[in-house]
């Protein structure tokens, strides 16, 4: 079905979006793009990108339609409602979802997309954050058919420095979801060792510095840890809802398999309270303001 270098559709030119479509374009792929505020389309239609009105319409020329949506929802609307994906999906084209998104929904969206469209799915969730995406060292995990990655992968490693397959279709959500509960339950044991630090009286800029290498020692720790003790919050590179929807699909995948996930139950509710006190849009970096004195919060 695809040459070399098959020809491209993107939908979702946000945070993370935007800096794939722009690899992508470096790299020399077709590339033809969506977006629902279509302005965000501008910077790579000067780059050279193609812009439609509908998803229905990046299928019109793509071997391969890519998304990067906020969340199930959206993939939803994108792919199934009006003048969406599967309106103008042909047999022997291929999905690639990198939307974060809940396992059991994205399998049930793979089948009736085959099933009426026999158009094919990989999930690729991607970790890394924009840092990552704008390097192309994002790590990739993907569920799906191994013939089907192998016919992509030398466009996932224009975005990422590792592609893993995990199994079939939904299997790449299940190890996002792994991960989100990892990184984010990281995050808030980060902030309150922050806040303890600095009631302590120990200058809690050092704390990276002085684990780093040691057991404790992360990327997140290196990354959040000198945000949080300089309260530099600004510009924001992710979001505190994105963490909790993750940790959400998460505790509620854990129910439907029967597994339990204590701890990252109780990272979901503490970041649920953080975002209802207007930190929804904000960096998780905020989060070591649940554990400051009121009087030394900004």
């Amino acid at each position: 079905m695809m040459s070399t270098r098959p020809s491209l559709g993107f939908a979702g030119i946000g945070l993370m979006g935007l800096p794939m479509c722009r690899r992508l374009l470096a790299a020399g792929y077709p590339l033809t793009v969506w977006n629902r505020n279509p302005a965000k389309c501008a910077p790579l239609v000067e780059a050279g990108a193609r812009q439609v009105a509908t998803p229905a319409e990046l299928c019109e020329q793509a071997d391969v339609v890519m998304l990067c949506l906020a969340d199930t929802a959206v993939v939803r609307e994108v792919v199934f409602g009006p003048a969406g994906v599967a309106e103008g999906a042909k047999p022997g084209q291929l999905l690639v979802d990198f939307s974060s998104l809940e396992p059991t929904a994205t399998r049930e969206m793979a089948a009736e997309l085959a099933a009426t469209t026999g158009m094919a799915w990989l999930d690729s969730p991607v970790s890394g954050g924009v840092v990552g995406a704008e390097a192309g060292s994002l790590a990739i995990m993907v569920g799906g058919d191994a013939a089907d990655l192998d016919r992509v992968r030398p466009v996932l490693l224009e975005l990422g420095q590792r592609v893993t397959h995990m199994g079939g279709v939904g299997a790449g959500q299940v190890t996002k979801a792994c991960n989100q509960m990892i990184v984010a339950c990281n995050a808030l044991v980060i902030a309150e060792v922050v806040a303890l630090a600095e009631q302590a009286g120990v200058d809690a800029s050092l704390i990276a510095e002085a684990l780093a290498g040691g057991f404790a020692d992360s990327k997140p720790l290196q990354i959040l840890a000198p945000q949080m003790a300089e309260s530099r919050f600004e510009p924001v590179k992710w979001h505190v809802r994105t963490l909790l929807k993750d940790l959400d699909t998460a505790v509620k995948f854990s129910r439907e398999t029967g597994s339990a996930t204590p701890i990252s139950g109780l990272a979901a509710q503490l970041m649920r309270l953080h975002g209802a006190q207007g930190f929804l849009q904000k960096d998780p970096a905020t989060l070591v303001q649940m554990y400051r004195a009121p009087d030394s919060a900004d």
